[in-house]
Parts: structure tokens; sequence; C-alpha cells
């Protein structure tokens, strides 16, 4: 696994702390390695296929009635300080933040009433669809990436299926060490690190080829290039290949599509542009996180400064999927691990609420231009269309070409495990 480090972001109201990061190699919740999915390639022809998933994870726990669920008529202490907006969907209304997403909102679905989400600060729920709190098969379960890894392997030569920019990390589950992170020492498993080189010089084009350069002089000095087998090395080779290179080379889009992705803060969001790049460059998998939404206390000040924000990075990516034809087959699904409290706190924040949340989707093929679900009037339950974790998943694994109600894995005791609920289908409203 190759981890470009990027800047500090502060802690959860756990302790937990957040740090965005661009890794290679594997999904943030556990993916195939590239020596083992090379030697898959060749033991087995995998199908190729240019099915591919962006999934945006909002770190915290985003408040869904400050979003997609505008609770209007309720008293203020549940309303909170936001109006909302109409979209060009009639009936459809979203947070005054979000202009740009409302005015494309036919290329948006909204699922409003998400239910089965845990009272827990941790990826996990979001990556497996499953909670890490609840019993698990011998081994745990694997996230998303490491079935996609496992199932279809890699898409283009010289490019890595999986790709995260995600600041939070899980196991790869009963998949196995050979779905962790890609090492190119061979058996120490150890991560690669390109020290000194920040998310924000990945535009430098010029400092990025430097230090793969040196990478590749420092491992031949090392005699470590004669210690790895085949695969070791074609793996090696794609991980400092120019292909990948240019992917995150952001210097090398045209500056109006660029442009597309310049925050209302005046900074360019970056993470949500590569997103697009390495997708469009052959990557299957691509993880990202946003901000920080664990809004204990002022949580109308800290969503001002970031729903305009994420209006920007998500109307733009979603836009320039369907400008370049690629919005039948990338999927972008964008969520946290649960909601916040119905009603605003003294701190003028909002507390953990795990009973509904939300989930935001486009492309894939799917049926957009919706809002799926409601909760009742104060915004705290699932009022109408209680939907399952595991519908979503279903539904992205479905736009994928994976059938969850047929196909399994063995686990660590060789029992065969559904990745999820094989009741829990797609969701007949988008497929």
């Amino acid at each position: 696994m190759l981890k470009i480090l990027g800047n500090q972001q502060g802690r959860f109201c756990d302790g937990v702390s957040r740090r965005n990061f661009l890794q290679l190699g594997a999904l943030a919740a556990g993916g195939l390695s590239l020596p083992q999915l090379l030697q898959a390639e060749a033991a087995a022809g995998l199908r190729n296929s240019s099915k591919a998933i962006i999934m945006v994870y909002l770190p915290g726990g985003p408040s869904h009635q400050d979003m997609f669920d505008i609770k209007e008529d309720a008293p203020r202490e549940i309303r909170g300080e936001f109006k909302a907006i109409s979209t060009n969907v009639p009936g459809v209304r979203v947070c005054e933040h979000l202009p740009r997403m409302a005015a494309m909102w036919d290329k948006f679905a909204a699922v409003r009433s998400v239910v089965g989400k845990s009272d827990d600060h941790n990826s996990f729920h979001v990556m497996t669809g499953h909670s890490r709190l609840k019993p698990q098969p011998s081994g745990g379960w694997p996230s998303v990436g490491a079935v996609l890894s496992k199932l279809q392997g890699s898409s283009v030569p010289g490019i890595p299926p999986l790709v995260s920019l995600a600041g939070k990390e899980s196991v790869a589950g009963f998949l196995g060490a050979a779905h962790g992170p890609f090492v190119p020492s061979g058996p120490a498993q150890k991560d690669m690190v390109l020290n000194g080189v920040s998310s924000e010089r990945l535009d430098d084009r010029k400092s990025l080829l430097t230090e793969f350069d040196r990478f590749r002089r420092d491992a031949d000095r090392s005699g470590l290039m004669d210690g790895l087998d085949e695969f070791n090395k074609q793996a090696f080779e794609v991980m400092t290949s120019s292909k990948l290179v240019e992917a995150l080379d952001s210097k090398k889009e045209g500056a109006k599509s660029a442009e597309r992705y310049r925050g209302r803060d005046g900074n360019m969001l970056r993470e949500f542009l590569l997103a697009r790049r390495l997708v469009e460059s052959g990557v299957r998998c691509v993880t990202l996180n946003f901000g920080g939404w664990d809004t204990h206390s002022g949580n109308f000040t800290t969503l001002k400064r970031q729903l305009p924000n994420l209006d920007v990075g998500l109307s733009a990516l979603v836009q320039d999927l369907h400008d370049r034809g690629l919005d039948k087959d990338v999927s972008v699904v964008a969520w946290g691990e649960f909601g916040r409290t119905p009603r605003v706190n003294m701190s003028a924040g909002r507390d953990h609420w795990s009973r509904v949340s939300c989930a935001l989707l486009a492309g894939g093929g799917m049926k957009t231009g919706q809002a799926i679900g409601r909760t009742d009037r104060m915004g705290g339950e699932a009022y109408e269309r209680p939907v399952q974790v595991g519908e979503i998943f279903a539904t992205l694994y479905h736009n994928l070409g994976i059938d969850t109600q047929r196909a399994t894995l063995p686990d660590l005791s060789g029992r065969p495990q559904y990745f999820i609920d094989p009741s829990h289908e797609p969701m007949r409203e988008l497929v």
C-alpha cells in the first residue's frame, strides 16, 4: 500500500483522530493486495468491467434533517436554522446551502429514512454493510472493496483496482491477510510511504515523479527487487507506473473542468476531482472522506462552512461523470455513520442518533430525481419506507454486476457467507 499523508483534521467526540490521506492499493476498509490480484488474473481470466463505485464518507455523522429532510413545519428547536429550497424536481426540497445540487436534482436520489445504523464512530458500517458491534463470522466481515477485488479483480493493467482517499481504515475480514494492504517488500507487509509528500503536493507532477524515481532507485540499491517474486515485481511497477501518476496529476485537467471543483471558500476540492480522474483511468473503487460532521456543538456554524463545499464537490463530480458518459457505469454514494438528534441541544448542536439517517446516491444507471422515504414530523423515526443499510449495499452491488442473493465467499471456518443479508434486495425505487 502507498500512503501519501495529508493534514491532521482533529478528533471525534470519542477521541478518535481524523486525518485525510491518499491510500493506494486497497480500499480503506480492506482490499485485495495487488500481487494477489495479478496471480488471480494469471490463474483465471477475470472478466473486464467498466463498472466502478465512488464512496464519499462523511465522518462524524451528518445531520439528516439539516440536509435533505428539513422539517419546515416543526418547532425551531427541532427545525433548526436552515430553510428549504425547491429543486428542479417538483415536490423535492433540500437545504438552502445545497443550491447546485438542487438545480440538478434530476441526477441525484436521497434516501431520507435509512435505518439499522449503530452509534459507533467507525467507517465499518458504511464500508461493509454490517455493524462491528454485532457478532461476526469467523474472521469478520469484509468491505465492499475487498469483495469487489476478490470477485472482479483489476480493471486496467498498470492501474490499481482500489484507491482510497478516506481517513478511516477497516479490516479485510474473512477474506484474509492476502486481502490486506499491498506492500512491495514481500512478507514484511509494511506500508510503502512517500515521506514528505502531502496530498497538497499531488498537483506538483515534477515532485511526485521525483519521489517515485527516488523510491525506485532506493529499492534497486537495497536489492529489494531481486527478492520479490514476479507478481510482486508487477505490482511494484503498477504502484509506480506513469499511468497512476497521470491519474493523480490534477494539473493535467483542463482549466474549465478543474474550476468546477473550486469550493465556496476558494480552495480546490481535490479529492472529488481525483475520484473522477481515477475511475476514468480504470480504478474500480474510490473512497474519500470529506469534512467532520460530529456536531455536538455549533452544528449550524459548522454546516454553513461544510455544506456549501460538499454542494460544489458532489455536483461537480456527478455532472462530470454525466458529461464524460460515465454516469451509467459509476455509482456514487455519500453517507456517514449515523444521523443526529431531532432536538437541538443547549450548545446549538445535535448529538448522535442511530435510529434514522440519510444517504445520497447518483450514477450507476439508477433512477434518480427523487427523494425516497420520510421521517416523522420531528425527524426522529422512519415514518415512511424505512430503508435498511443492506438494501443500499444490495443496490450498489447490483450496479457492479454482483448478485448478493446468490454470490457467497467462505469465511475462515470454511462456511459460505453472503456479503449482506440475502433478504435485502436492491431498492426497487432505484433499479
